[in-house]
């Protein structure tokens, strides 16, 4: 679950650079969410 969550983050940041800058402070934080959602599951450590 949390994999998908990071992916499905991780491509709507990397869309952001080709929509435009005007939503860009939302897609950089969508990107740090999505690097806290990563490192919380490598720390967890478990295996969904």
């Amino acid at each position: 679950m949390l994999w998908t969550i990071f992916v499905v983050l991780l491509i709507l940041w990397l869309l952001g650079f080709t929509v435009g800058h005007i939503v860009s402070p939302l897609l950089h934080l969508l990107l740090v969410v999505a690097v806290v959602v990563l490192i919380i599951n490598l720390i967890s450590g478990r295996r969904v």
